[in-house]
């Protein structure tokens, strides 16, 4: 493993960014503040020269969305270190601890750093393509919550004059019609993005060769494993995913059940649930499996759960081997 002489914390804001160098050998420490935008951050960097040796230099920083972005792209173009790290795992690395500032939050960062550097893992930028997807993704999921809510007017049809309705009802259809063309045009672009790498264009088609696993599922698949880059087997993913379980025990006297954590992507494990529940109508192995399991007893949620984790293992399989899912359960005699 690399070894480090400098620890660079940086706290991460949407105007500024709180930055704590820390010497590894005389645990001495400076504090920087500078704007969060790309001139600022490649002057800081390109000053560090006087102050640190930055090939010996690990730059670290809690995962806080599109912020950090301007930070990120900078140190990595730069060939520099980085590592972006969870802001809960930065939190109960601290222990007890009192109050809170930008200032001792960067501290905070350089030192969980410099104590767990056998836990790191340092961050690569995603393929433009990726980016892209994962910007039009997230525009996509905002659009269909104001549909959601603007659609919901329709509910006072029955409570509402007919001629006040009417009125409000034209105004209302214009607009979900707008954002239904808006949905449109920016699946098609994401259509469009799949299409031209054709590395995703083939992730996408062999996703989608597993029953249950549609468009949607399969793009967010790839956002979430960055062309699945980022998690080594299907099991990390499933753990990453809120659906592996863990136990719960302690001793003679606590004996919890074995379940799933909450700390997941919430995203991925609503869509694999749905992928479940769509599986069981179009898949008989997994739903010869689902009655089988049920028969004995066992929890219909705990099942679905494992149907989950199996059509996790497909997905992976099929982009490992590069070939399409066969069901094999038809030529079982």
């Amino acid at each position: 493993m690399k070894k480090y002489l400098f620890y660079v914390g940086i706290d991460v804001s949407k105007a500024k960014l709180d930055i704590n160098i820390l010497d590894a050998l005389t645990l001495k420490s400076e504090h920087f503040i500078i704007e969060n935008n790309i001139k600022s951050i490649s002057i800081f960097i390109k000053k560090l020269d006087r102050k640190v040796d930055k090939e010996c230099t690990l730059f670290c920083c809690e995962n806080t969305g599109v912020y950090t972005n301007h930070l990120s792209s900078v140190i990595v173009k730069l060939n520099l270190d980085l590592w972006i790290v969870p802001a809960i795992e930065i939190k109960k690395s601290k222990g007890i601890s009192r109050g809170k500032n930008d200032k001792t939050d960067a501290k905070d960062i350089s030192y969980y750093s410099y104590r767990n550097i056998d836990k790191l893992k340092l961050f690569t930028l995603s393929s433009r393509d990726i980016q892209k997807l994962k910007i039009l993704y997230t525009e996509r999921e905002k659009i269909l919550k104001a549909l959601l809510l603007i659609q919901t007017t329709k509910e006072s049809k029955a409570f509402t004059d007919k001629i006040i309705f009417k009125e409000v009802s034209q105004v209302n259809q214009s607009l979900v019609k707008s954002i239904k063309n808006s949905i449109s045009k920016i699946e098609l672009k994401i259509k469009e993005v799949i299409k031209s790498n054709e590395q995703l264009s083939k992730q996408a088609q062999l996703i989608k060769s597993i029953p249950g696993l549609g468009e949607q599922t399969s793009v967010y698949l790839i956002i979430a494993t960055k062309g699945f880059t980022a998690f080594k087997n299907w099991r990390q993913f499933a753990c990453y995913s809120g659906v592996a379980p863990f136990e719960y025990s302690s001793g003679s006297s606590v004996k919890g059940r074995t379940r799933v954590n909450h700390m997941a992507d919430k995203k991925m494990k609503s869509l694999l649930q749905m992928c479940a529940m769509t599986t069981l109508k179009y898949d008989p192995q997994l739903k010869e499996y689902y009655n089988k399991k049920k028969a004995d007893g066992k929890n219909s949620m705990l099942v679905l759960n494992n149907i989950r984790c199996k059509l996790i293992s497909r997905v992976f399989a099929v982009i490992n081997r590069e070939t399409p899912y066969i069901n094999t359960y038809k030529f079982a005699s």
